[in-house]
């Protein structure tokens, strides 16, 4: 299968993909070697290919980040769709919560393409909206249940998420507070009585 460019539904050239997946992997490098300015011409130098290549596949970093981030992204609607269809769906709403807290603090990208409210390609909004989708399915269920409060939708959960995921990268980083704020989100998100 050629892959497409990041929100084109055209097909690559064989190598126009190589040089997409040259430029991707080079992104990837250098976020591991601890650098996520992710800076197009850098990335182009590297990566032996010219600017206007980077550009043309990723127009900006944001473009790229979406890229970087797709596949987790899948991953994250597919626990999403799992968690709405959870017989117990408290269980499958903490379960969800916890597994984007950990993604998000894993990979401020990935992080930064779930809280953005503009998308650059369209398979990033095409993810959102189904993990929308699901979400909204699982907080209906929750509402029946009486287990979460009314008015909440599942761009409101997203939101929440991001603030977590800030106010645990504004400290020290440690992990317990990631596991006291998300309680304080699942506390918080209980009808009141």
């Amino acid at each position: 299968m050629t892959p497409k460019a990041a929100g084109q539904g055209t097909a690559l050239r064989a190598d126009a993909a190589r040089n997409r997946a040259r430029v991707l992997r080079v992104a990837r490098e250098q976020l591991a070697a601890g650098d996520d300015s992710l800076q197009l011409n850098t990335i182009a130098r590297l990566a032996g290919v010219g600017v206007g290549t980077v550009y043309r596949h990723f127009p900006n970093r944001h473009a790229l980040l979406e890229a970087l981030s797709a596949e987790r992204f899948q991953q994250l609607v597919t626990e999403a769709q799992n968690a709405a269809a959870d017989e117990d769906v408290l269980a499958g709403l903490h379960r969800l919560l916890r597994f984007t807290l950990g993604r998000a603090l894993d990979d401020a990208g990935f992080a930064a393409v779930l809280e953005s409210a503009g998308d650059a390609g369209a398979q990033t909004s095409e993810m959102k909206i189904e993990l929308d989708r699901a979400l909204e399915e699982l907080l209906d269920r929750a509402r029946a249940a009486g287990a979460v409060r009314h008015g909440l939708a599942a761009d409101d959960i997203r939101r929440l998420l991001c603030g977590v995921q800030h106010a645990v990268r504004s400290g020290d980083g440690d992990p317990k507070y990631a596991e006291l704020y998300l309680d304080v989100l699942l506390q918080g998100l209980r009808p009141s009585r």
